[in-house]
Formats: structure tokens, C-alpha cells, sequence
């Protein structure tokens, strides 16, 4: 009542009445009885024999009118739905079905303990509770797939979490959905009694952002195993770079070193195999020149070191999240620019003007030479600084210049710097320096700007 700002008389189950009868058939017969004696309220009967919940609860819920109106719960079942209900799935486990084809209670407990363990031999203690308690304390919806199939999903479930209640296979490759035949958002919630269907990509990845909305326990694992692959994919790619840039200037090559070589200083590392070393190396946890210097011979060091070949690795903004762009200065195409290797991050991209680059010389073994490749096909963040007259809508005026540019806007903040003036911070996404100059100089041509800069470090 405190809960739900309830009165009294609006509590329905005060009263309630459970009947334990032999046999499903007598659980359909029972009810007609109950509702020629008193009728049903509108709204509540529930039939969790047809569609159990997913911990294998099963029974018949109805809400009647009463003597002198007062509402009756009424519960009806069989003996052994009522010893699953009482006692829990491990009270009654044999699975006792003559027939294959029948999906009983107990087969759905299992199902359910299944995907409990595969999370648990995965996930941290934090990571198992968390999913555990989505499923144990669930308010469902029930929905259908294109040919029929119905599915328990816990209130607020999105179709994400439709796609990989399907199949975690078609969750990982899902790019859109509909409902009831109607294009809508992954994110969108699903309501009871609609018709999902997934539409699904080959190309098509888990999105981090996924794990923000979905809610239950099998999409966010999945969901989390699915970057946790992909980082790890990208992490061997870019260390094999990593690696290849670093024997480079020992005028030297993975194919040049002796498989001999490469098995001792993976034995010296204690790693199995050379994937193992290109991972490392992708997130930070080893430096490709310290790296190279083991697999290259004495004689090919000495003569690398009077030589230098100084090359550098191409960035094309593709890399995905093993590669960041420093938020300090905001690297954009046509930049100079260098790579530190972050523990754990990866690489992280600055600006050569970054005042960050100060620590270069406290550790110049972390820092790499980068260059930007020829094609990019992705827009970057930068961040400018505008100082203008503090008149009403000067910060209107500023957004549609910035607009006309074909430049979105990320973030805004402003700040008073003095009683006639106010500076406005804009985080845009453009595609180079070239198209950041233009934006400038647009702002630049306002009358009521004073100032206009890109900020960095």
C-alpha cells in the first residue's frame, strides 16, 4: 500500500485461495468453475502454465469479485508446478516427459541454470550478481517472433535483448528491427504482444553503447564477450603494426628473424604463441622497440643503430578502440602528430604541439612516430574557443554559423570571462584541419567575435 499509493480496497489479494489439482486438463476446468461462481475482474488472469516464467514457474492467476464484492485471489495448479513453486527448480529436476516435443518446467530450469554457469565461468563475482538478480526478480513481457514463437522478456527489454534471446549469434550481428513490421531504433522498448524481427549483418558488430540500455543478463554478457573479442582482434592487428614499425628500424622484418629466434624470446616472455605478444603489445602491456631489440641479432642492432630507418605508423580512424585521440589537443587529419602506448588504452594519439609532449623526454620509449593515412572516411572531434559580446542569442548565432559549415556540434559550455564578453567552448566533428580552418574562419568573419582559437594543451 506504501509502495504503490495503494488504499485498502484497492489491494486485490488479501485474500487468495490455491488449488492443487491432478492434472493440467483439471487446471483449465477448475477455472471455468471459479468464474461461474464469482466473475473475473478485467485484466487479471494471468496463464503462466501456457507461458511459464523463466525461473519454470507455472500456474493460473485470476482475480475475482467476491462476496459482497470483495476481490479473491485465486491460484490453480498441479501438484508439481506447486513443488517448484514452494521449493524451487532443484526439488523436482528429473526431467519426466514421455514426450520429447514437451518443453516441461524442468527443462527450462535447466536452460536457465545453463546460461547461469556459462556467466559465471566468465564473468567477475560483481559482474555474476548483477545478472543473476535480472533474472531472479523479473516483471515480464510476452512477445513474438516472425514465425510464431513466443518469448518472456523482462519489462523495459529492448530489441537487443529480443536478438540475443533468439540467438546469441544473431545478437552480435544485428543492425535494425522492427516491430510489427515498422523499421524502429535497436534501443526501442518492446510491449507485450508485439511481433519482433531482427535484421542482421555478417559485417555487423556488438556496439559498446548496447550495454547501456539492454536489460537482461544475456544481452549484456554477450554483449560485453563480444567487445572484449573485438578489442582483442584489434589489439593483435595493430601490436603486428606495432612490432613491424619497430624491426623496421633495425632494417629488419618478422620474416627476416629465424623461427628459432622467435621461439626463444616468446620462451623468454613466457608466451605460447606470437598472437599472444602482438595482443600485448597492441594494449601497452609490452613496448614493441624493447620488443624487437630481442628478436634482432647483436650484428643486425649494431648496424641498425648507425642507420636508422625512423618510420612511423599510418592512422586511419578505423583502428576502433584500441587506438584514442587525446583529448587535450584533439589530433585532427593533417596534424603532426605522435603515438604514446598507454598500459591497458592502447595507443593514444596527440598533437606534436600538445604541451603533453613534454613527458617525451622522461619516456621517450613510449612515444611513437604516426603518420595519417592517405583516405579517411571519419570525422574527429576538435575543441574551439570563441570569445564574443554577451548579447542575447550571440550563442544561437555562433551554433548556425558552425552549422552552415556542414559541422555538428558535440558539447557546448560557456563561461563569463568578463562583464561585456563570454567565452563559449564547442566540441565539433570535422574531417581535418583544413575543414577546421574554414569553420574558424567563418566564425571568425562574426561581427560580434572577438577572438576565435583551437584549444590545446
Amino acid at each position: 500500500m506504501r509502495d504503490k499509493n495503494l488504499a485498502l480496497n484497492e489491494i486485490v489479494d488479501v485474500f487468495g485461495f490455491r488449488l492443487i489439482v491432478d492434472d493440467v486438463d483439471t487446471c483449465y476446468r477448475t477455472l471455468g468453475i471459479v468464474h461461474q461462481l464469482y466473475k473475473p475482474m478485467p485484466g487479471r488472469f494471468k496463464d503462466y502454465i501456457a507461458i511459464p516464467r523463466v525461473n519454470g514457474y507455472q500456474s493460473l492467476h485470476t482475480t475475482l469479485f467476491g462476496p459482497n464484492g470483495i476481490p479473491i485471489e485465486v491460484q490453480i495448479r498441479t501438484r508439481d508446478m506447486d513443488l517448484i513453486a514452494e521449493a524451487g527448480v532443484a526439488s523436482h529436476w528429473q526431467y519426466k516427459a514421455v514426450d520429447s516435443s514437451v518443453i516441461t518446467p524442468q527443462a527450462r530450469a535447466r536452460e536457465w541454470l545453463q546460461s547461469i554457469s556459462e556467466m559465471q565461468s566468465a564473468a567477475s563475482s560483481e559482474e555474476f550478481m548483477e545478472n543473476v538478480k535480472v533474472d531472479l526478480f523479473p516483471d515480464k513481457v510476452y512477445v513474438f517472433t516472425p514465425r510464431g514463437d513466443i518469448l518472456r522478456l523482462p519489462r523495459g527489454a529492448t530489441c537487443v535483448d529480443f536478438a540475443y534471446a533468439v540467438h546469441t549469434s544473431i545478437g552480435n550481428h544485428c543492425v535494425a528491427a522492427k516491430i510489427d513490421r515498422r523499421l524502429v531504433p535497436l534501443r526501442t522498448q518492446i510491449k507485450n504482444g508485439q511481433t519482433v524481427e531482427i535484421v542482421t549483418s555478417k559485417r555487423a558488430q556488438p556496439n559498446a553503447v548496447w550495454v547501456n540500455f539492454v536489460v537482461t543478463a544475456k544481452a549484456r554478457y554477450n554483449v560485453r564477450q563480444g567487445l572484449k573479442s573485438l578489442r582483442r582482434n584489434e589489439a593483435i592487428e595493430l601490436g603486428r603494426r606495432l612490432l613491424t614499425q619497430a624491426l623496421a628500424n633495425f632494417g629488419s622484418s618478422m620474416r627476416k628473424v629465424s623461427r628459432a629466434r622467435v621461439k626463444s624470446v616468446l620462451r623468454e616472455l613466457k608466451l605460447r604463441k606470437t598472437v599472444e605478444l602482438y595482443e600485448q603489445l597492441g594494449v601497452g602491456e609490452r613496448l614493441a622497440p624493447l620488443v624487437a631489440q630481442m628478436l634482432v641479432q647483436e650484428d643486425d642492432r649494431e648496424q641498425a643503430d648507425g642507420n636508422p630507418t625512423g618510420t612511423s605508423i599510418a592512422i586511419a580512424g578505423t583502428e576502433g578502440m584500441i587506438v584514442s585521440y587525446a583529448r587535450c589537443c584533439h589530433p585532427l587529419p593533417g596534424d603532426a602528430i605522435m603515438g604514446y602506448m598507454s598500459s591497458g588504452r592502447g595507443i593514444v594519439i596527440h598533437r606534436n604541439v600538445c604541451g603533453n609532449l613534454s613527458q617525451y623526454s622522461k619516456q621517450p620509449h613510449k612515444w611513437i612516430p604516426m603518420h595519417w593515412a592517405e583516405e579517411l572516411e571519419r570525422e574527429f572531434v576538435a575543441e574551439i574557443r570563441v570569445e564574443a559580446e554577451h548579447k542575447p542569442g550571440v550563442l544561437a548565432e555562433v551554433a548556425a554559423r558552425i552549422a552552415n559549415t556542414d559541422s555538428n556540434i558535440e558539447q557546448v559550455s560557456i563561461d563569463e570571462t568578463e562583464e561585456d564578453f563570454v567565452q563559449l567552448r564547442f566540441n565539433i566533428l570535422v574531417k581535418d584541419s583544413v575543414s577546421l580552418s574554414q569553420v574558424l574562419k567563418k566564425i571568425r568573419n562574426m561581427k560580434n567575435v572577438r577572438r576565435v582559437i583551437r584549444t590545446c594543451a
